[in-house]
């Protein structure tokens, strides 16, 4: 029987927004309501949360979370992710859950689990409906796919450009739930970085580079991730409202 876990990055360093996992929601700092909604699927061996930070790890582990310690090099979530599993025995299936998604709901979790009855697929990511206004939004990264529902390319920038500025078909937005196999997690930490990746600063374009398939699943769970102070406001009112 598979061992599927979940590890949520962490780093108080954002580029965008720093210090953004412990902000307050609610009376709570993100990351912990990050934790909460993951460990609530029932796919789910365990949680855990992985960061450089002794401010998180202390956070965390107050709230009573299991939390590893990596390394403060990381640039991508995904390295970060990989060394932490590598201290996890006998794990089949890792799922990063970004820690910045507090509107994470447990059912997304197990849409991105389904296609690994397949034992072909090695990562998966979510597939988000976009909007006009997501294209121009260089922190919703635009997702094209091929007609095996297979990512063809992201960018931060518009893609497929269409003349008359309308969304066009065979493209959404990465949602970020995205499992790996194990042995597909450690290929992924051993390749080099990518060109593309380094361009547009989205992991996924490392497997696309060097031809290792990703399989996009579509969810109907449209959630608000936080990138910016602003996107932080939308998520504490859609609580407040019951989210």
């Amino acid at each position: 029987m598979s061992r599927v876990i979940a590890i949520i990055p962490a780093r108080l360093g954002s580029s965008r927004f720093p210090g953004k996992p412990l902000v307050p929601i609610g009376g709570l700092p993100m990351i912990q309501h990050v934790w909460e909604r993951t460990r609530c699927c029932p796919d789910l061996d365990e949680v855990y949360i992985a960061t450089c930070d002794d401010e998180i790890r202390d956070a965390s582990e107050a709230f009573g979370a299991h939390v590893i310690m990596t390394s403060s090099t990381h640039e991508r979530a995904s390295d970060r992710i990989a060394e932490a599993a590598e201290t996890l025995p006998d794990v089949d299936i890792v799922v990063m859950v970004q820690g910045d998604e507090p509107l994470i709901r447990p059912e997304m979790i197990s849409e991105a689990l389904a296609p690994f009855s397949d034992p072909a697929v090695q990562c998966v990511n979510l597939l988000g409906a976009i909007e006009t206004p997501d294209l121009r939004d260089v922190n919703t990264i635009k997702v094209v796919i091929g007609d095996r529902s297979q990512a063809l390319y992201m960018s931060r920038q518009p893609i497929p450009t269409s003349k008359d500025g309308v969304v066009p078909e065979g493209v959404g937005k990465q949602v970020c739930v995205i499992p790996f196999r194990a042995d597909a997690l450690r290929l992924f930490a051993s390749l080099p970085e990518g060109r593309l990746e380094c361009a547009e600063s989205i992991d996924m374009l490392r497997f696309l580079e060097h031809g290792v398939e990703v399989l996009m699943v579509p969810t109907a769970v449209d959630v608000q991730a936080v990138d910016t102070p602003e996107d932080l406001e939308r998520v504490r009112a859609l609580m407040t409202s019951g989210a």
